[in-house]
């Protein structure tokens, strides 16, 4: 018997069957259809967030231009107020001066000038 080595060993891999390469395009395909649904779940949840977002915001707008709203009616109430309060001082202040400054200044002795 001849028992020397080859200095070359070829390994042949067993040739696909057409039913090995139906499964491997099943395979191929099923792991698409899982990641194009992952994705597809995973842009609604993104929606779903973002909605959910927007609406919290809405609300919060909404409530923000209330208070505003409100804010605009206490700020008029409050000039008219001061508007008032400056009429009722200017009054006032003329019947001070007609009544107790201009007698006292009419009742004041002359003094006489020196030279």
């Amino acid at each position: 018997m001849d028992e020397r080595v080859p200095s070359e060993v070829v390994v042949f891999a067993p040739k696909q069957t057409s039913r090995d390469k139906a499964d491997s395009i099943d395979q191929v395909g099923r792991t698409l259809i899982a990641m194009v649904q992952e994705a597809a779940n995973s842009s609604k949840e993104n929606v779903e967030r973002a909605v959910s977002m927007a609406h919290k915001l809405s609300i919060q707008l909404r409530a923000a231009e209330d208070r505003i709203s409100q804010l605009e009616g206490e700020v008029q109430r409050l000039e008219t107020r001061a508007s008032r309060a400056e009429q009722w001082l200017g009054a006032i202040k003329n019947e001070i001066e007609e009544k107790l400054i201009a007698p006292m200044e009419a009742n004041r002795p002359e003094l006489p000038v020196m030279h």
